[in-house]
């Protein structure tokens, strides 16, 4: 005997035909699972694999030079977030500061085959037969955040990061606007990156730009740093013994910048009033002590590159116009800036 059922819905606008579109949802997945029983069925009667065609995601090979300071972090968890958000497999490699350990990753990824490959450089110069293998291998290749110097043309598809020499120029200028009613001399020490690297050139030669036209304003000691929060202190332990009668402190980086804060006030320095202190990054850590008033001036360097890395791969692999350089915007926060309109970071700190 059959049994009668009746459907009940409720008497609404659209109420019936919402109840028939759930209905036929329900019956479209019915049907979709049939079919893949059908399917296993099938391969295991017949012994044959059947193929489903899905989507391929590109490869990107991608070489972090290392995880030296709070940018970097902040640099790589942006790459990955982004890698994951715009569909594309991501490769990743940690060089740990050393070149010959991004070499290796590079030619890992030639014998991957991978789509694109993209490196932060920890220095400018040696990578010119590495690229060459892999403009060998038609494999398009991504300068990121630091740019390189090679010998022959062509070797890299594109770049995008910052343009660290116009970070050393604003710096010098917050410089000569701060003290322009003071007379000289106004002595800088400073807190440089790692050696050989494009960012610790640029904002080396972008103050000393500056500073030609100025000549009250001296550099009378510069430490190399390599961007980390325990050289900065180490390096300011060094200028406190060999120059202590400083003005300002010109930091690379914020990590360096904030390790030497804890040297001064170790030593009963207040920073940001006994001593002047531009850094750049104004990254969280940077930020809040800019707000504190340890810091004077910041100078933006955006690690957040990562959605228009993954755009530019999907340009480069289906043919489309892309720019060959593209660089980040560069801003400059000060103490007399208004506070609630500073820039929200992701925390990406332990």
């Amino acid at each position: 005997m059959k049994r009668k059922t009746t459907c009940h819905t409720k008497q609404t606008t659209g109420g019936t035909k919402q109840t028939t579109g759930i209905r036929k949802a329900k019956q479209a997945i019915l049907y979709m699972l049939l079919i893949s029983l059908l399917t296993l069925c099938l391969s295991a009667c017949t012994g044959t694999e059947i193929e489903v065609e899905v989507p391929e995601w590109p490869i990107l090979g991608f070489s972090q030079l290392g995880d030296e300071s709070e940018w970097r972090t902040a640099s790589t968890n942006d790459i990955k977030r982004a890698a994951a958000s715009a569909r594309i497999q991501l490769m990743f490699d940690n060089a740990l500061q050393q070149q010959f350990n991004q070499i290796k990753a590079i030619r890992a990824f030639i014998l991957r085959g991978v789509d694109v490959i993209a490196f932060c450089p920890i220095v400018e110069e040696g990578w010119d037969d590495v690229l060459e293998e892999a403009r060998a291998a038609r494999i398009p290749v991504i300068v990121v955040d630091r740019e390189i110097e090679t010998e022959r043309e062509g070797l890299y598809t594109a770049f995008i990061g910052s343009d660290f020499h116009r970070e050393g120029v604003k710096a010098g200028e917050w410089m000569v606007e701060r003290f322009a009613e003071i007379d000289g001399p106004i002595r800088i020490a400073e807190i440089r990156g790692t050696p050989d690297s494009s960012p610790t050139i640029g904002r080396h030669d972008g103050l000393r730009e500056v500073l030609e036209d100025n000549p009250k304003f001296e550099v009378v000691i510069s430490i190399a740093g390599d961007f980390m929060r325990s050289k900065g202190r180490e390096c300011m332990e060094t200028i406190l013994q060999e120059t202590p009668d400083i003005d300002i402190l010109y930091a690379h980086n914020d990590d360096m910048a904030l390790g030497a804060i804890e040297i001064m006030e170790e030593n009963g320095i207040i920073p940001g009033t006994d001593i002047i202190i531009v850094s750049v990054d104004a990254q969280i850590s940077g930020i809040e002590a800019l707000m504190q008033g340890k810091i004077n001036c910041l100078i933006e360097c955006s690690p957040y590159v990562g959605d228009d890395l993954m755009a530019l791969v999907y340009k480069i692999i289906n043919g489309e116009p892309f720019p060959v350089y593209t660089f980040t915007e560069t801003r400059v926060f000060t103490e007399e800036d208004d506070f609630s309109i500073l820039p929200v970071r992701p925390d990406y700190r332990p």
